[in-house]
């Protein structure tokens, strides 16, 4: 656990509460794409499958079960409520998710760091939550309507959790650089 991994869990929580808080309170879905929540109910199911078998930490196994059931809510909530699946717009959200996933996976069957089921899914999940965000984003240049609510949910999804996965990147690399450097095998600290 690092402040990076931190600040990009709180930053993907934040951006949840935010859109559930949307949903609830005002029992709208008005400029959410599901193609985007099914992306991510699909890239936390396959990273998580170590779940029940590989305990890590307690902060750990609960932020993997908020995240699973918050994007498995969501999902339920815009096709299934009776309310909030109305304010769902299908006809805006044609974005064909569905052919991201296939070279996401493929991808993950080519370049992975062990070919066993489990690894090629969490490197699928990987792959897929870098191009998840894509149809909410087309959806948004569609519709030109964006709500505050929805607008901050982008932001802390898209921008925030952006700006960590690079500083993630950059602390990998400076690693990798100290390493190559003093011609020493890479450790990354725990």
């Amino acid at each position: 656990m690092n402040i990076f991994r931190l600040a990009g869990d709180m930053t993907h929580l934040a951006s949840v509460l935010v859109l559930l808080l949307k949903i609830h309170t005002i029992k709208s879905c008005a400029g959410i794409s599901l193609k985007t929540q099914e992306l991510y109910a699909i890239v936390f199911a396959t990273r998580y499958l170590d779940l029940f078998t590989d305990y890590i930490s307690l902060y750990n196994t609960l932020m993997k079960l908020v995240f699973l059931g918050s994007s498995f809510s969501i999902v339920w909530y815009i096709r299934h409520h009776k309310i909030v699946r109305r304010s769902y717009d299908k006809d805006q959200d044609t974005f064909r998710h569905y052919f991201l996933i296939i070279p996401c996976l493929l991808l993950a069957l080519l370049i992975n760091e062990r070919f066993t089921f489990k690894e090629v899914m969490w490197t699928f999940s990987l792959y897929l939550e870098a191009v998840a965000i894509l149809p909410q984003l087309v959806l948004l240049q569609r519709t030109r309507n964006i709500d505050n609510l929805t607008g901050q949910y982008v932001l802390l999804l898209a921008w925030i959790s952006g700006l960590v996965q690079t500083l993630l990147y950059a602390d990998f690399f400076y690693y990798y650089f100290q390493s190559w450097k003093n011609n020493v095998k890479l450790e990354l600290p725990a």
